[in-house]
């Protein structure tokens, strides 16, 4: 089966083409590499080339004949999303409408869209419900809302098919090392930390310990890239069958606080290194949790590597032997 993927040389668009190549699955990437690496694309062709350009995408989408697209392409930093808004919705939002123009033009109706637990805001339960209202309170968070809403609207009107994946934290690397996470800047609390650990960073600042959490840090749910890539198989698998369009959180189910994950970093690694409490930060939410519950009965997803010292212990195995 001919699978296209957009971002696929990005962090999780990589593992998915990976965990894709693997199954067997004949796949094709599409990815600009203005955030991704060329050497993070270990199964099926590369073409570099952006998806805005609806030329190149009718040429690839009609010779290629994908079953089904995942689309990752997408700008992800929350606070360049705020100083910047228009790059965003650019890329995120006009730049999916042209593929998804493309797709629909050419009778291609299975879609797995990268979503975000952004969509949901300041929560106000937790754990997080799909069915939770949908308030963003960032540019980020707003683009993919409304990438969300196009999708729920082609579905009605041209029988568009899609499974919408709202992240928590992806985090981790391959257990292989051949893959792992590598922003340009780096945003991510777990590199970030593991980076501080290698001596590349003087310190890693701890923002807010005032929460109203058991230590006073930010709790997150963190989930392995590989348990992440798995659940787009799963996904499409499921659309593929049924025919029917749904929407997925991806995490976990319970979190850990920031001091948590400096305290295990510290035992994995075998390095002390300096920490700086700092104030909060604007938009910070005390705790961002999944219910996955639908994720595990709908699509039997059973998660691997979940477990925040393995998750930790891998992406440190990443940052020791970088690729790239």
């Amino acid at each position: 089966m001919r699978v296209l993927i957009t971002g696929g040389a990005g962090y999780i668009g990589s593992h998915t083409v990976k965990a894709l190549g693997e199954k067997g699955y004949q796949v094709l990437t599409v990815d600009n590499l203005s955030n991704g690496h060329k050497e993070a694309v270990l199964y099926g062709d590369l073409v570099v080339g952006d998806v805005g350009d609806k030329d190149l995408m009718e040429d690839i989408v009609s010779s290629f004949k994908p079953e089904v697209v995942i689309h990752f392409s997408a700008y992800i930093e929350v606070g360049i999303s705020v100083k910047n808004p228009l790059s965003f919705y650019k890329n995120n939002v006009i730049n999916s409408l042209n593929l998804l123009e493309v797709l629909i033009k050419n009778n291609i109706k299975n879609f797995i869209f990268s979503s975000t637990a952004a969509v949901y805001g300041n929560p106000v339960k937790i754990p997080i419900p799909e069915e939770h209202p949908i308030k963003p309170i960032n540019p980020y968070g707003k683009t993919k809302a409304t990438v969300e809403k196009a999708l729920e609207d082609f579905n009605k009107a041209y029988n568009f098919n899609y499974v919408s994946l709202r992240y928590f934290n992806a985090a981790g690397a391959d257990p292989s090392g051949r893959i792992g996470e590598n922003h340009n800047p780096e945003t991510h609390l777990i590199p970030l930390i593991l980076q501080t650990a290698k001596g590349e960073r003087e310190a890693i600042k701890i923002f807010g310990t005032d929460y109203p959490t058991d230590d006073g840090t930010c709790i997150r749910d963190y989930i392995h890239v590989n348990d992440l890539a798995e659940a787009h198989i799963l996904a499409m698998e499921y659309l593929l069958d049924s025919g029917k369009s749904d929407i997925f959180n991806c995490g976990y189910g319970y979190g850990y606080s920031v001091r948590e994950v400096i305290e295990t970093a510290k035992r994995v690694t075998g390095k002390d290194f300096k920490v700086i409490e700092d104030d909060r930060r604007e938009g910070d939410p005390p705790v961002l949790v999944a219910d996955s519950k639908k994720l595990k009965k709908k699509l039997n997803w059973k998660p691997k590597y979940d477990n925040l010292e393995t998750i930790v212990k891998t992406a440190w195995n990443w940052e020791l032997n970088r690729r790239y």
